[in-house]
Formats: C-alpha cells, sequence, structure tokens
C-alpha cells in the first residue's frame, strides 16, 4: 500500500536530478518539459511579473505599459539568474525586455557544467555570460547585475541554505532580486502526479515534478527563511498555478 505523503512539512528527500551520475541526455530531456510545463502552467508569466515591477520600480518601464517607449535609462540591463539550467528562462525574459526596447546582458549561472554548454550553444538572444560555478563562489568582478532570480531552485535545498540565499542575493542585486518556486499543497501534488504521470517521458520530470511540491513551501515558511535572513520590504505574492513570487530589494 502507498504511503499517503504528509503535506504538514517539508520533505528531504532527494530528488533524481540532484544526484551526480544521471546521464545528460536525460537531464535535457527533463529541461525540455519543463521548459513545456512553465510555459503552459503559467511558471515564466510569474517570472516575467516578478521581473516586470523590478523595472518599472526602476524606471526601465512605465506604469503604464507600452511596447514602444523607450527605456528611461540608456545603459544595458543586466539580468542574472542561478541555478540557470539550459537558460530558457533567461530567454523568456530578454525576450520580454527587447520587445520594449530595452538593452539586456544576461547571466547564467550554474554547477552543472552540460547545462552551462548547452546554456550557451543554444543562446541566440543577445550578451551573455555562463558561469560554470555554485553561485556562492561567485563575486561578480565585471560588476553586480541590476537583478538577480531563481526560478524552481529553492525548494532543492535546506532552511538553512536558504537563507544564505536570499542574503547573498540582496546583497549582489543592484536594482532587486526575486524568487518564483513552489508551494507545497495536496493538490498541486496530486495534479502534477497525474500529468506527468499520463504525459511525460522523463523519468526524472514523473519521479521529481511530484517530489519537488512535496519539498515546496507554505507562506509561513518562506516568511520564516526571510526573516532569518533579515529580509524587510519585501513582497511575498501567491500565484497560479500554485507557486509563490518573493520580489525582494537591495540590503
Amino acid at each position: 500500500m502507498a504511503v499517503k505523503p504528509d503535506f504538514s512539512q517539508r520533505s528531504h528527500k532527494k530528488e533524481l536530478l540532484d544526484q551526480d551520475d544521471i546521464p545528460f541526455a536525460d537531464i535535457e530531456r527533463n529541461m525540455q518539459e519543463l521548459d513545456f510545463i512553465n510555459t503552459w502552467l503559467g511558471g515564466h508569466a510569474i517570472s516575467v511579473k516578478g521581473l516586470a515591477t523590478l523595472l518599472r520600480d526602476h524606471g526601465h518601464l512605465p506604469r503604464l505599459e507600452s511596447h514602444s517607449s523607450p527605456p528611461r535609462d540608456p545603459s544595458p540591463l543586466t539580468i542574472c539568474e542561478i541555478g540557470c539550467g539550459g537558460g530558457d528562462n533567461l530567454r523568456v525574459l530578454s525576450r520580454y525586455c527587447r520587445r520594449r526596447n530595452i538593452e539586456v546582458r544576461v547571466i547564467g549561472i550554474d554547477s552543472n557544467p552540460h547545462c552551462i554548454d548547452s546554456a550557451r550553444e543554444k543562446w541566440r538572444d543577445g550578451p551573455a555570460d555562463w558561469i560554470l560555478s555554485d553561485y556562492r563562489e561567485v563575486g561578480f568582478e565585471k560588476g553586480r547585475p541590476d537583478i538577480i532570480f531563481s526560478s524552481l531552485f529553492c525548494h532543492h535545498f535546506t532552511d538553512n541554505d536558504l537563507v544564505h540565499q536570499v542574503k547573498w542575493m540582496g546583497r549582489n542585486a543592484m536594482s532587486g532580486w526575486f524568487i518564483n518556486d513552489l508551494q507545497r499543497h495536496p493538490f498541486a501534488y496530486y495534479a502534477i502526479k497525474s500529468l506527468t504521470g499520463c504525459f511525460s517521458r522523463s523519468y526524472l520530470v514523473r519521479n521529481d515534478a511530484p517530489l519537488s511540491v512535496l519539498r515546496g513551501f507554505t507562506r509561513q515558511e518562506f516568511t520564516g527563511i526571510l526573516d532569518k535572513a533579515g529580509i524587510t520590504g519585501y513582497s511575498l505574492q501567491w500565484k497560479w498555478a500554485f507557486r509563490w513570487l518573493i520580489i525582494g530589494r537591495p540590503l
């Protein structure tokens, strides 16, 4: 008999994707399916919302957005993603900026060399730097990025790791930072388990997608992490489908 999941606290079970011996062909299939899921279930739209909020706050977009409006700041905007994978999130945000006449340079950071190689190979969207590293070891010798973000990255780590992460993002982002990650909820768990069980051809997605939800967060858990990190003046918003969008300011 299958054991019912416990939604009262975060799972600490490791995802298959966190193992070191997964063939890159399998990781690439996983990234392709996650990009599809993010596109059709609104994950990319949430990242765009976080970016747009920071752009408006810092004068890159007018309050009432117009695609033909020139940017107020002529210098290139720098957007950095930690845990960038194959660069799909950065591609969405870069194209959003360019449609609004905002010159942008992206920085992708990931500790998996195959992901960095794949991102570099596929990138066709303007200036980009790809950094093979644990994000905690990156010092930004060429200057700190304007905006730093992570998407579906936080749930891979412990709460103590995340206290360090949000501090690092706040110290290194010139204009602001945001996090797009999962809410732990029974409906989200059973829905993604059913969808991936029926349609996914990736064993990583079928195993890790529902487990990711169990490793996700309640509002109180994210608030506790931010409080421990000394983060103030942030916004924490619930978004469909069962995501959290956290937007923070520089420390």
